[in-house]
């Protein structure tokens, strides 16, 4: 009777010692498992690792507007021999000179400036060809004349009656007309008139011309 007693407080002891031992096993925290979630995915883009282009790159500066280049001038100014259309009118006699105008109008589409005196020649033959001297130049250059599109300058032109000299000095022909440089101009222009001149020597002028003026 004793020893069953004995024996069921060994057991009672060891029961408790397991029990104890399994709660002191049981009252350790369990291990927490890595939550790999938290680390950044390494497909998504790394915006802490270096500032975006557009804060490290500085904005290109806008280049300056270029000027549109210079409009080629149609010409230097001058009145060219395509810029103008030429006429003669009105008549007025002196000591047997008749004086006509030589009408200098400006066809071009823009402005542009005649000046001094334009070089005054009879022409004959289907060539063209000059007869006698050209024009004498009378008087002073006069200044710069602008003519805008459509306006007129003015050279007075004196024709000499080759008739008041001798045939045989004067030789005259009939002429064709007169081919007409403007001042500073290389290319001429033509003006249909009949007439007379001398293609020999003589002693006066048969063309006169005087300097351009404003009409």
């Amino acid at each position: 009777m004793v020893r069953s007693k004995l024996i069921s407080i060994g057991g009672l002891v060891a029961g408790t010692a397991g029990l104890l031992l399994l709660s002191a096993c049981g009252s350790e925290p369990a291990p927490v498992a890595q939550n790999t979630s938290a680390s950044p995915s390494s497909s998504a883009p790394d915006t802490s690792a270096a500032p975006s282009a557009s804060s490290s790159s500085p904005a290109p500066s806008p280049q300056p507007a270029q000027p549109p280049p210079a409009q080629a001038q149609k010409n230097d100014g001058l009145c060219k021999a395509g810029d103008v259309k030429l006429s003669l009118k009105d008549s007025d006699a002196a000591a047997g000179t008749v004086y006509r105008k030589l009408v200098i109008t400006n066809s071009s589409g823009h402005a542009c400036t005649v000046q001094g005196f334009p070089g005054v020649s009879y022409v004959t033959g289907a060539d063209g060809h000059q007869v006698g001297e050209a024009a004498y130049r009378d008087g002073a250059k006069g200044g710069p004349v602008q003519l805008g599109n459509g306006e007129s300058a003015i050279a007075d032109v004196g024709f000499a009656n080759v008739r008041n000299y001798p045939e045989e000095v004067c030789k005259p022909v009939e002429t064709r007309g007169l081919r007409v440089y403007l001042p500073q101009e290389t290319a001429s222009n033509f003006v249909a008139m009949q007439g007379l001149g001398c293609t020999g020597k003589i002693s006066g002028n048969q063309l006169v011309v005087k300097t351009v003026h404003k009409g």
